[in-house]
């Protein structure tokens, strides 16, 4: 078991309070503003929900972003797409990170503070997601590098939205935006941003007056299935999502 205080600041772009009531809210960030996304933050992710989901004395989670973006810039920093080495740890990480997520056993809210260009896996395995008015939501970065879209993206969008509508959000690079979002089964609410974390803490200790395990169990109940799919799916999307690199990189190599 984790205990709160041995991992509160132990990673450098996670900001994590607890309050008495057991709500923790975790905000990604770099330098204090919006998170940039890079191999390092890859890395750190799947320690953070790790340790997240071995703490008992946590009742509910809250999942939100620093500055006007809750993931929209990458960076090449610290990943290695293009050897069986690189790649081996990336493939890993991505399978623990979303393993780690689905492990943590109370309900969890995403309250997107703005887009969401990549990693939107994230939300979409939390049980309630929030989102302001300009939150956007777009695969943009596997098609940009030249990639498969394999980390759990082409599992949970055609399961959320649909499988139609699934398909052409990531073949086409579509932007849905909040409404949409909305009306496609994304998104519970559309909230102004200066209300935005007010309501998901609203929502959470609403959940966190629960019974501890009817929270616990209802998570777990609720991403059941999910857990199927992403077991199922996340390695051989990835191991696509690898050989794809693995042609980038020969090509800028001739």
């Amino acid at each position: 078991m984790a205990k709160f205080d041995t991992y509160r600041d132990a990673f450098p772009n996670a900001h994590l309070t607890r309050k008495d009531n057991g709500v923790l809210e975790v905000a990604l960030h770099t330098d204090g503003g919006k998170l940039v996304f890079n191999g390092h933050t890859h890395e750190q992710f799947v320690e953070l929900f790790h340790q997240i989901g071995e703490d008992r004395d946590t009742r509910a989670v809250i999942l939100t972003g620093s500055g006007n973006a809750f993931m929209d810039a990458i960076e090449p920093d610290g990943f290695d797409f293009f050897t069986p080495q690189g790649y081996d740890k990336i493939l890993r990480e991505g399978r623990k990170v979303l393993s780690n997520i689905l492990d943590i056993e109370v309900p969890m809210i995403a309250a997107l503070n703005g887009p969401v260009l990549l990693h939107s896996e994230y939300a979409l395995l939390a049980n309630i997601v929030l989102v302001t008015p300009d939150t956007v939501f777009q695969d943009k970065p596997h098609f940009d590098f030249g990639i498969v879209p394999g980390d759990g993206v082409h599992i949970l969008w055609p399961h959320v939205i649909g499988s139609v509508r699934g398909r052409y959000f990531l073949l086409t690079r579509q932007i849905l935006d909040a409404q949409t979002a909305k009306e496609y089964g994304a998104v519970n609410e559309i909230v102004p941003a200066d209300r935005l974390l007010a309501r998901a803490h609203e929502i959470a200790d609403g959940i966190a007056a629960l019974p501890p395990l009817t929270g616990r169990y209802t998570r777990m109940a609720l991403t059941h299935r999910l857990r199927r799919l992403v077991e199922e799916g996340t390695a051989y999307g990835l191991a696509l999502e690898g050989i794809s690199a693995a042609q980038v990189a020969r090509e800028v190599a001739a």
